[in-house]
């Protein structure tokens, strides 16, 4: 086998590729017997078709049985031979395959790049965490209130923080009208237009009105985006919010509290809890931000791809969570690469840099360190480790496990190697 290897970047290289003819030989006859095993042809059994009938009529599906296994195995041995570690499928030109003669192809492909760290210790930092208040207990006692709120007819015209329910026709310019019976929503929450909200504002139930709607430039039906239109509204039904009183009884049902002091206290300790951790990431943020400002590397475009695709699943899954069915939704794939581009950039320069450190400092997890989380796993799950670290195996957890260990012992080095000053 012949590999060269030209640098066209510092993440892109092409892989010139030859092999030998009596290894394509080899693999053609392979192929033929393949093929021929499968062969069928009215007036012979299956596996009986002579050779010269599998070349007649079966050639395409000999050269294709070849090309399947031959070339995924040239350029596994090619990337052995050269090191390489592709972070992506290649990228596949000038594939020529032909019985008798040499196997030739290019393969483009992306590495991560060779990093020279910089200094990223004894850096200044500035970080100034930000203190737990008490008013903090009430807001979220109030939340609470407004979860366990309920809504109850009442004979008068709408206000702000009513729930209507209506009935109507929107009209936009151009554009047939839409007509829906029975739609619900709060005044005030920003669930429908603007002048909508405003034109059943006063109106009692069976109360009507018409009035001039703007869709805004930003709509997501792209039809509509700057577009005027007429609505018109009929309440049938008008809801006043009623919260129930913070007292004993509301902790009863909230949570397994029997008094309001026991649901406070539980309260409290999961704000400080959530403020701790979240004052450790800005910190956490801080000292990478100070990390990254001396390592301006190019980054593989395809882990930026495979960032944002993983940044649209999550946006995806949350809407599910919600309820939301995301296919039914209009998505513009090309504007969100766009927008997401910037931010998945730098996430990968911040893995790929805190994986160099990790290397040079000695900071990547043993399989034993795997092993210990692997064990904490299966006794919090009540299962059997081996079988939790088979199917974390399985499913990549157990890659993810290490990167996640591996990035937490960095950083916990860097706040340790930092100064840090408010």
């Amino acid at each position: 086998m012949k590999v060269a290897v030209e640098e066209l970047g510092a993440c892109k290289r092409r892989l010139q590729v030859e092999e030998a003819p009596e290894v394509v030989s080899k693999a053609w006859e392979k192929a033929f017997t393949r093929v021929q095993k499968e062969a069928k042809l009215p007036g012979f059994r299956k596996g009986k078709v002579p050779r010269g009938m599998i070349k007649l009529h079966f050639s395409d599906d000999v050269r294709q049985e070849v090309a399947r296994h031959l070339i995924p195995d040239v350029y596994r041995q090619a990337l052995e031979e050269t090191k390489l570690r592709p972070v992506e499928e290649p990228d596949l030109k000038e594939v020529s395959l032909e019985e008798g003669a040499p196997l030739k192809f290019e393969a483009f492909v992306e590495i991560k790049p060779a990093i020279t760290l910089g200094q990223y210790t004894g850096l200044s930092v500035k970080h100034e965490p930000k203190p737990f208040e008490e008013r903090e207990i009430d807001e979220a006692l109030e939340n609470l209130r407004e979860q366990h709120a309920e809504f109850r007819t009442v004979e008068r015209p709408a206000d702000v923080k009513d729930l209507v329910i209506m009935d109507y026709t929107l009209t936009p310019e151009g554009v047939e009208p839409v007509t829906q019976t029975g739609y619900s929503f709060v005044i005030g929450s920003g669930a429908v237009m603007r002048e909508v909200e405003e034109a059943v504002i006063g109106l009692a139930a069976g109360g009507e009105r018409t009035a001039n709607v703007r869709f805004p430039d930003d709509h997501r039906n792209e039809t509509l985006r700057g577009k005027s239109g007429v609505a018109t509204v009929k309440v049938s039904e008008v809801k006043e919010k009623i919260l129930p009183t913070l007292d004993d009884e509301l902790a009863k049902t909230v949570g397994q509290f029997d008094t309001l002091a026991a649901l406070k206290d539980e309260v409290r300790r999961g704000l400080q809890s959530r403020r701790e951790a979240e004052n450790r990431r800005a910190l956490e943020d801080a000292v990478t931000e100070a990390v990254l400002a001396g390592h301006q590397i190019e980054v593989p475009d395809a882990l930026v791809l495979r960032q944002v695709g993983h940044l649209i699943e999550h946006t995806r899954e949350r809407m599910r969570r919600q309820g939301i069915d995301p296919d039914k939704l209009p998505w513009d794939y090309g504007k969100l690469l766009e927008e997401l581009k910037p931010g998945a950039e730098k996430a990968v320069r911040r893995s790929l840099v805190l994986e160099a450190i990790a290397e040079k400092e000695g900071l990547t997890p043993t399989d034993a360190d795997i092993d210990a989380e692997v064990e904490k796993i299966a006794v919090a799950n009540n299962r059997p480790a081996p079988a939790v670290r088979r199917i974390m195996s399985q499913n990549g957890d157990l890659e993810g496990l290490k990167h996640n260990l591996r990035e937490s012992r960095t950083l916990e080095f860097l706040i340790s190697k930092s100064s840090v000053a408010a």
